[in-house]
């Protein structure tokens, strides 16, 4: 069974691949992306190519080389490299896993293919099964994201007696709102060591409250020092904190679930004095919009590291849109995008 060196748990940064202006991957940044992670985030765990690197907007030869970038630029800085090896192609899927191992990876990421679909969960399982045998020494997760895939088999169906049929399965990427389902996975497979990470950036303290062991998304290349802040916060129980912090950086349709879970804090820790201006700036935010284009934009103005444009059908963020989510930061307290790292919780009070 694959033993990754340590349990894949924490902040894991969906890495966004940099582009040129004219929509070539430059390579010449990633080892800067990995140092500025490292050291203004905090982040040392990151999941390349996946919906937020445009992997599936890339070519296999494009996968490959991003790939071994990060683990080239990584090694002996980051702590894992997980590479999401998903295709519509079983044969692209299996070369890409493959390559993961060659290259030193740490594990390896399945989308459910999207196009010709699964009709069951044993049509899932067999496609994941060959996939994970290309590299029989990874560490393999599960990539669940049904809103994008169309793919409706839960994920607490999934992994009943998956471990059985898939010997190097170690966890999972839920990126869905459905927490009863995300709750029942957790709860239906205490015994075993599986990472449960959670992909909806905005419900991470709902997901934490069902179990979550970790979390993977965007949101973290930029804003991952204050997410472990409130790791740490939940951690040691300080709910209080913990809400604010998560209340600060929500940045979708996601955020009900948050308030719901402020509510069951409030009759548990009586916290009614926590503050919500930060849901001005949430309800600002889905009202803009928020994908790819709107990440790479925002990464780079925090970062100072040249993102570029996204990959066609993909349009890039709105100049409209940078400098109005700017003006709203500025207006609820924050110094700029360029200095978020100093960000004062108490700035809206």
């Amino acid at each position: 069974m694959a033993s990754p060196k340590k349990k894949l748990q924490g902040l894991v940064a969906a890495t966004i691949t940099p582009m040129t202006e004219h929509g070539e991957i430059n390579f010449s940044v990633i080892g800067q992306y990995v140092d500025y992670l490292v050291e203004k985030q905090g982040v040392k765990n990151i999941f390349v190519n996946g919906t937020t690197g445009e992997g599936l907007s890339l070519s296999t030869s494009e996968r490959r080389q991003v790939a071994e970038a990060w683990v080239t630029k990584g090694r002996n800085k980051l702590d894992q490299v997980v590479i999401h090896v998903g295709a519509l192609s079983l044969k692209e899927s299996q070369e890409l896993a493959k390559h993961a191992a060659e290259i030193g990876a740490d594990g390896i990421a399945v989308i459910v293919p999207f196009f010709l679909k699964p009709q069951n969960k044993d049509g899932l399982i067999d496609f994941l099964k060959e996939v994970a045998a290309a590299a029989p020494a990874l560490p393999f997760y599960y990539y669940h994201i049904p809103a994008l895939t169309g793919v409706k088999i839960r994920a607490e169906e999934l992994l009943d007696g998956i471990q059985e049929k898939i010997p190097t399965f170690q966890g999972l990427k839920f990126s869905d709102t459905d927490l009863l389902d995300f709750g029942q996975c957790v709860d239906q497979n205490r015994q075993r060591q599986f990472a449960f990470l959670f992909g909806v950036d905005e419900q991470l303290l709902s997901a934490l409250v069902m179990g979550a062991t970790g979390a993977v998304g965007s949101t973290y290349n930029y804003l991952g020092k204050k997410t472990n802040q409130m790791l740490e916060a939940y951690e040691r129980k300080d709910f209080s904190s913990a809400l604010n912090y998560q209340l600060l950086f929500c940045v979708g349709p996601g955020w009900l679930s948050t308030i719901l879970t402020w509510l069951f804090f409030c009759i548990l820790t009586d916290l009614q004095k926590t503050k919500f201006c930060i849901q001005r700036f949430i309800n600002f935010v889905v009202k803009l919009g928020f994908g790819v284009p709107q990440t790479k934009a925002i990464m780079t103005l925090v970062s100072g590291i040249p993102m570029g444009p996204p990959r066609l059908p993909l349009h890039r963020a709105s100049k409209e849109f940078i400098d109005n989510a700017e003006a709203k930061l500025k207006s609820l307290g924050f110094l700029s995008f360029t200095d978020l790292n100093n960000v004062n919780l108490e700035a809206c009070s």
